[in-house]
């Protein structure tokens, strides 16, 4: 396999160099080197930008552990000694992961599946130093994390554009495989680019029947045949830059295969408006608009060349105040081009809440376009904040369609109130509290103004200092509720 890949590069960079060569083309020695060359810098450049990363499970009370005993060499009786902790050269973590710097404060970025809950974390840098880490801000849509640890001079890695990718371009990985790297010097492979927008496999579970929670589950991957073994997630996949065009993840194999294909989150808007969102703390949102969309038949009597058909439109949803209807059929989402329903639902997904969305689409063989001002997707999973938006006098509010409950489902199922904002949070004994409010509560005033949306909510209640009057949906005996400052 060596051969035939030194084979084909060398067979590419005479194809490449020849031409350039006024005089006598590179002899086969000079143009292996050439490749080389390239490959030594590319890793040199980035690997001080990566880390490895254990992730070690906290002790609970009452648990012990097996202790080593070590034969003593002057015959004195063996006492126990404990197993090594963490920081130790010594230590083998049972779990583990890949990080690379984005902010030489120290910000480590990382994929979400890498962290697990009652787990504490421990960073190798490249210089040998072992931190303690803790977690920035978690998102569990987009499969990545950020680490915080106490470092102030790090080379964070430096990010390319995962559009301007082709089939076929050399790429190069870092990792921390089998926790190998665990001194903090990354093992390095190399590959081409096999293809793009490639799906995560589905895993099913009794709270996501579709097995797809992530965006990447509708065809976002960077596929590579470049070697990512357990341990590789969340590592660099490189152009020969030496920039950063992917986050690799090392997914598990399908039965009846010995390994998983290369797979790498790419580096676009979405994936750097996730990333800033997390290095703040703050909660990652997504799009969410409120059909249910079909596939088209291949022989469809729209006369629309691609697109879904809407099968259903959501009451209280950006889709049903937009005036999208029943059989229309979308074609594009804000210019880009849908083929089936994964596509339309990556498309709208990408978006933040309270984008607006511009829908081209077919309606009774007419051409149209409709903006729907989308609200926000119900995230599954448990997202990890650490600088939430501040609570007003003990409460927090938000979209209704954003809301799952205990099995991870849409609270409102198929159908939302789309006058009102949804209580989220309350605080014992706070003033919204002590007034009565509660988790799930919907709120469509206050005093007299009008509130759909948590910035409405805002708007409505800033600089408010006296007692607040708040009208609640669905509560026909006591639907006003002062809150008291």
């Amino acid at each position: 396999m060596f051969r035939i890949q030194s084979a084909l590069i060398l067979t590419l960079v005479m194809g490449a160099v020849g031409p350039l060569c006024a005089q006598e083309p590179p002899t086969g020695i000079e143009a292996v080197a050439a490749i080389e060359k390239a490959l030594v810098d590319v890793i040199a450049r980035a690997e001080k930008s990566v880390v490895a990363i254990a992730r070690v499970r906290k002790e609970r009370p009452g648990e012990t552990f097996q202790l080593e005993f070590r034969p003593d060499p002057f015959g004195r009786r063996p006492s126990p000694l404990s197993p090594p902790q963490p920081t130790d050269p010594d230590f083998i973590p049972n779990e583990y992961g890949t990080g690379v710097v984005i902010d030489r404060r120290g910000l480590i970025l990382t994929a979400y599946h890498v962290l697990a809950e009652e787990s504490d974390y421990y960073v190798t840098a490249a210089d040998h130093k072992v931190y303690k880490a803790s977690v920035k801000g978690a998102d569990p849509r987009s499969d990545l994390a950020v680490l915080a640890i106490d470092a102030a001079d790090l080379s964070p890695i430096t990010f390319g554009n995962a559009a301007e990718l082709k089939k076929g371009q050399i790429v190069v990985s870092l990792g921390n495989p089998y926790a190998i790297a665990r001194d903090g010097q990354p093992s390095a492979g190399w590959g081409i680019v096999a293809n793009l927008g490639r799906k995560a496999p589905a895993a099913p579970s009794e709270s996501d029947p579709a097995g797809r929670p992530t965006l990447h589950h509708y065809g976002t991957l960077i596929q590579t045949d470049a070697k990512l073994n357990l341990g590789a997630s969340g590592g660099p996949l490189l152009n020969l830059k030496g920039e950063m065009v992917g986050l690799s993840v090392a997914l598990a194999a399908a039965p009846g295969y010995e390994a998983a294909g290369g797979y790498a989150y790419p580096i676009d808007p979405t994936f750097r408006r996730v990333v800033e969102t997390l290095k703040q703390g703050r909660e990652v949102d997504y799009g969410f608009l409120g059909v249910l969309p079909g596939n088209l038949p291949p022989a469809d009597a729209s006369g629309a060349p691609h697109g879904i058909r809407v099968s259903q439109v959501v009451p209280g949803t950006p889709a049903a105040r937009s005036g999208l209807k029943v059989e229309d059929v979308v074609t594009d989402v804000d210019g880009a081009a849908v083929y089936d329903a994964d596509s339309f639902y990556l498309e709208v997904g990408r978006l933040p809440a309270e984008a607006v969305a511009r829908l081209n689409l077919v309606r009774d063989g007419r051409q149209r376009t409709i903006d729907a001002t989308l609200s926000k997707y119900p995230v599954r999973g448990k997202k990890i904040v650490t600088a939430p938006e501040p609570a007003w006098r003990g409460l927090r509010v938000d979209y209704p369609t954003a809301v799952v409950d205990a099995e991870g489902r849409p609270r409102g199922g198929m159908s939302f109130a789309d006058n009102a904002v949804i209580v989220t949070e309350v605080f014992d004994g706070s003033p919204a509290f002590q007034a009565g409010l509660r988790h799930g509560m919907l709120i469509s005033h206050v005093d007299r103004a009008p509130v759909r949306t948590p910035k409405e909510f805002a708007a409505a209640v800033a600089r408010k200092s006296g007692p607040v009057q708040l009208r609640l949906v669905g509560d026909d005996k006591n639907p006003l509720r002062t809150i008291g400052p």
